[in-house]
């Protein structure tokens, strides 16, 4: 009696060189990852691209985003973000490196440029907390509810409305409260202290601020969803930030106690840059949005 054994045929997808499937797992998990972020991030964006194209008037962000650390009250629109943006390109740059000298074994160089890295890094977001600071600290002058007011741009106040006419803030200015007008007086002349403001009689300030309204640049309160969108989208990117200088701060630990070298390869330190350079690229798109249109 014969017996017939049956094979099964399995289907071969690939016939070619070496195939694009075989890709180390952690990798393949990390593209993932990063594709649903992005689109997270994507999302985050066309939200705030629909809302503000909805808008008849938006903030001028050479307007919102000239000040710079020690300049003083000097007009530099987009220069000190444009700092943020080199440093974050260089990181990515050190990173590469970082990358390069771990497929060539080289621990010394991983470590030196994982420094680098983390120090690119924390400096973004050294430079991020000071653009946060500055800009809910500000002080403007505002229209609001038919008298002046100084305010900061918040999550529900909005300093970068449309200029107000001189006529319209001089009608306001009789509403406005003393205490209010002795810090008008000191915002609209940098030369007189708070403390000598304080001590000018209700007409006296009157006459100060009225002198020194072109100065004030007064305008109405412009819309709310631009705080709420830029301090959510940016805190957002610069958690992932922080969240990398960690991961990089693992690793560079990790290398040191060779841990890598035991393994004989330095793939981690791969799948950290692509994430770095995943947080470097959603930048460009955060400052297309926020600082350039």
């Amino acid at each position: 009696m014969s017996t017939t054994t049956a094979h099964v045929q399995h289907p071969k997808w690939w016939s070619g060189g070496k195939s694009p499937f075989n890709l180390e797992y952690g990798k393949l998990m990390m593209w993932y990852f990063l594709m649903s972020d992005a689109f997270t991030f994507g999302a985050f964006l066309i939200s705030y691209g629909t809302i503000r194209f909805s808008q008849n008037f938006w903030p001028d962000p050479n307007v919102v985003f000239n000040a710079f650390p020690g300049a003083g009250h000097a007009n530099l629109p987009l220069a000190f973000v444009s700092v943020m943006t080199f440093i974050l390109i260089i990181s990515s740059v050190t990173m590469v490196l970082a990358v390069h000298a771990g497929h060539n074994n080289d621990k010394k160089g991983v470590v030196k440029w994982l420094f680098w890295t983390i120090i690119g890094g924390a400096a973004f977001l050294g430079c991020q907390a000071w653009e946060w600071h500055h800009l809910i600290t500000a002080e403007h002058a505002v229209l609001m509810d038919g008298q002046l007011a100084i305010v900061g741009q918040t999550t529900s106040v909005n300093p970068w409305g449309d200029l107000v006419s001189n006529e319209a803030a001089m009608a306001a200015l009789a509403k406005t409260p003393h205490e209010t007008l002795v810090n008008l007086a000191h915002l609209s002349d940098h030369n007189m202290t708070h403390e000598a403001a304080a001590k000018l009689s209700h007409a006296d300030l009157m006459k100060t601020v009225s002198a020194n309204l072109d100065s004030l640049h007064i305008r109405k309160n412009g819309p709310v969803a631009f705080g709420g969108y830029f301090y959510g989208i940016t805190g957002f990117h610069g958690f992932h930030v922080f969240s990398g200088v960690i991961i990089n701060i693992v690793m560079l630990i990790m290398t040191q106690k060779d841990v890598f070298a035991k393994r004989g390869h330095y793939l981690m330190i791969e799948k950290a840059g692509l994430y770095w350079h995943f947080v470097d690229l959603v930048w460009v798109f955060v400052f297309l949005c926020f600082y350039l249109i």
